[in-house]
């Protein structure tokens, strides 16, 4: 099939290649000249795992190309998705790059008689496809729906893991609004073997906001245990996760042995969530549901641990140092979490920012996201590091705030020596405090004593 993607973000570009490496002649859209030729030199201009290896393969085969020409784009095209960004502003998601693409889209289906399926991938709340897409394409293109197709096809994909998700997916939301665009999706990933699921946009969007809702709130629950946890003392939230665990309904018991679901990974302690989707999808239902007079409470609270969470890191590091007045920190990860450059809505960013504020003297490393994490802090004065094993002994607090792999060096004796005296924030529970003998060892929800 012959497709367009409008946008060439996380959920753009992965959805181009992925598609393009199934077979399907993709053209990904973007405003920007710079971006478009470095992609058609097989450049990704974001971080993600297997990116590179499927855009290389997919400018190779000519199944992927990127433009800067819409119309040249959906000129053969079948099926269009909308896959642009929805920044979030004071709560709400702001729309005006969906209605910009979906009113170019508009303009060329007014040139041709051509049935063109317009589908919207982006993050949008319930409603927008079949209300206001609906509406900005209606009025540009001059057509009624069934003139055009409709629908919408949320993404489920985890940055840092986005290939494999798109790739090996649990299951693929058809959110339509006529017959010939379901179809349409249904022969788009016939190649898929999992479960699909055939609903209206309106649903659809719903699922995509459910799903993250709920996964954000055993993340907040879990540290709001796990802060309390570690204000009583005498308990680790982790070995008091590991019971919860084995309740056979979070790890079912089966013949062949106990289930370890990827649901878990959502109830163990750490300094909060960030990233593109989690605080932004959160913020958007709870005031979605606001707007129709609902106090959607439980999103609130959800949202207001999460406030907070990045303040129990200070916490901490005040009970085990006292003042941070002219105390050197070394913070170890920037992106929101492994696997990613993203650093929006990062926890670390949070922390680095308070730490100034108290007047410590902040130092910060992260394997692949230092340049997008000198843009979000420029200005801020902290000295971003590249060898930060060389420095470990010259800080008074080791701050481990990503959980990248690259930080497990940690734990060998060679850096683990370099630790005697010092301070570790865990805040990721990497490790146990017999790694590092001789250092004062904090974790969420576990305080241990002080050597």
């Amino acid at each position: 099939m012959k497709i367009a993607i409008v946008g060439t973000g996380y959920v753009g570009l992965v959805s181009g290649v992925c598609l393009a490496a199934r077979g399907h002649d993709v053209a990904c859209v973007d405003l920007r000249a710079e971006i478009v030729t470095r992609l058609n030199e097989g450049k990704p201009h974001i971080y993600e795992a297997g990116l590179p290896q499927l855009l290389a393969e997919g400018l190779a085969s000519g199944k992927f190309r990127a433009t800067l020409d819409l119309e040249e784009a959906l000129a053969e095209a079948a099926l269009v998705m909308i896959a642009v960004g929805t920044p979030s502003t004071e709560g709400r998601i702001d729309l005006q790059f969906v209605n910009a693409a979906a009113a170019q889209i508009g303009q060329f289906m007014a040139k041709t008689e051509r049935f063109l399926s317009v589908v919207v991938k982006s993050t949008v709340i319930p409603g927008t496809t079949d209300v206001v897409v609906r509406r900005v394409l209606e009025k540009t293109a001059g057509k009624r729906l069934g003139q055009f197709g409709l629908g919408m096809n949320p993404e489920f994909l985890r940055e840092g893991n986005a290939v494999e998700d798109f790739m090996e997916p649990d299951r693929i939301i058809f959110g339509h609004e006529d017959a010939e665009t379901l179809h349409r999706l249904e022969e788009l990933y016939g190649s898929w073997n999992c479960d699909k699921l055939a609903v209206n946009s309106r649903t659809a969007e719903m699922i995509k906001y459910a799903n993250n809702c709920l996964l954000a709130t055993q993340i907040s629950a879990v540290n709001e245990l796990a802060n309390l946890c570690f204000e009583m003392g005498g308990i680790d939230v982790r070995e008091v996760m590991r019971g919860v665990h084995l309740d056979k309904r979070w790890s079912p018991v089966l013949p062949a042995g106990r289930m370890q679901p990827g649901i878990l990974a959502y109830l163990i302690p750490g300094c909060g969530f960030g990233g593109s989707c989690f605080p932004k999808d959160v913020q958007a239902l709870r005031t979605l549901g606001q707007e129709r007079g609902l106090a959607m409470r439980w999103l609130q609270a959800v949202l207001d641990i999460n406030e907070q969470q990045p303040l129990q890191i200070i916490r901490m590091l005040e009970s085990a140092l006292g003042t941070l007045q002219a105390r050197r920190i070394l913070v170890l990860g920037l992106a929101f979490k492994p696997g990613t450059d993203d650093v929006r809505e990062s926890v670390s960013i949070r922390i680095i920012q308070r730490l100034v504020e108290l007047g410590a003297q902040v130092s910060a490393h992260d394997p692949v996201a230092l340049p997008n994490a000198r843009r979000e802090l420029a200005g801020i004065p902290i000295e971003f590091v590249t060898g930060w094993q060389n420095g470990l002994a010259d800080h008074d607090a080791i701050v481990i705030a990503t959980r990248w792999r690259d930080y497990e060096a940690l734990a060998t004796p060679a850096l683990s020596e370099k630790l005697r005296g010092r301070v570790v924030i865990d805040a990721r529970g990497m490790f146990q405090a017999s790694d590092f003998p001789g250092a004062a060892y904090l974790t969420i929800g576990r305080r241990m004593p002080q050597p």
